[in-house]
Parts: structure tokens; sequence; C-alpha cells
């Protein structure tokens, strides 16, 4: 699975992939366990095998705030803190039970050190995630939620049967009535 992530970039030979594997370990976490919380510095990065997690915060009001989902074959980290060194701001939580790839920093930063291309591949993550941020950004602004649940509903259609209804209105910043008017539609 990661080995065709990494292949993807166009960027690594073989044997860079085999090196990059002998530094990941694997984690099981359990559904409600948390990959990073509030306040802890995320001092690793994890490729998801299998499972769902959801990055949320608590607002002033004490409201649970879901803005981001993750899934299988992708990257998972608190990036400001993991960039910045700084505690977290968000909670990473694991929906279902879930199978990890988890890379240490310290071991990634000796990576770019040594090698141009992880810093490329840095570079084009961060890119990517600039840019899901974005289109994040316009479809909050320009969408209306009943498009932007068809749109995850699209790109994740298994995962998003698996997601409770109360995290998916709020990412989709409604009540969970409205959620289950919009997806009653929907199936008609």
């Amino acid at each position: 699975m990661i080995e065709n992530y990494l292949r993807s970039f166009n960027i690594f030979s073989e044997n860079d992939i085999e090196d990059f594997l002998q530094l990941f370990e694997t984690r099981k976490v359990q559904k409600n366990d948390f990959f990073v919380q509030e306040g802890e510095k995320c001092r690793e990065i994890a490729f998801i095998v299998s499972g769902i997690f959801r990055s949320y915060y608590i607002s002033d009001e004490g409201k649970d705030m879901t803005y981001c989902f993750r899934f299988p074959n992708q990257l998972m980290a608190g990036y400001s803190s993991f960039i910045s060194d700084t505690p977290s701001m968000e909670n990473m939580q694991a929906i279902t039970d879930a199978d990890l790839m988890v890379f240490k920093k310290d071991a990634l930063d000796g990576l770019v050190k040594d090698d141009l291309n992880w810093t490329k591949f840095l570079k084009m993550i961060a890119e990517q995630e600039y840019l899901e941020l974005e289109k994040r950004f316009f479809q909050l602004q320009r969408d209306s939620a009943a498009r932007r649940y068809e749109a995850l509903l699209g790109n994740q259609p298994y995962y998003v049967q698996k997601i409770p209804l109360q995290y998916l209105a709020s990412y989709l910043g409604i009540t969970q009535r409205h959620l289950s008017r919009i997806r009653k539609e929907i199936s008609i």
C-alpha cells in the first residue's frame, strides 16, 4: 500500500522505498483513541492502512467541530505541530479501529538532510495539503451543504457510511436533522 503511494510521486528508487519502509513501525489504534491530542506535540506522521480518522477542535463555546476526515491510503499528522514543533491545536481521533504505519519526525529529518528527494516529497505533500485546504475553504464558502455532502460521498462512498452523523454534520457545518434531510433527498 504505502509502496504504491510513494511510487506515485515518481521520485524514489526502489531502494529508497525499501530503506524508508525499514523506518516505519506498525500501530493499531482502537476506535475513539487518538493519534494526536490538543496540547501535545505531534512528532510522528502516519500512513493509514485501514480505518478512518477525524480531525477536530473544541470551539470557545465548547462545541466539537470536525473539520477533516482521513481515510486509508492517506498520510496523517498534526501538520502545524509537526512542522513548527509546537503543541497541537487539534485532536485526531479514530472513528473506527485502524492500522497505521508510523514514521518519527527525527527519522524524516535525517532523510531530508541526506537526500534531496525527501525534500521534494515533503514539498509535494505540503502542496497537496494546501490544495485540499483551499478546496475545503471554497466548498464552505460557495457550495450548499447538499453539494458538499455529495462531493464527500463521491470521493469516499464506502467510508462515508461508517462516519457517525454528528461528525458528518459538524464537518458540513449543519445540524444532524438537516443532514438527515439531505441524505433522504439524495437516496430518493
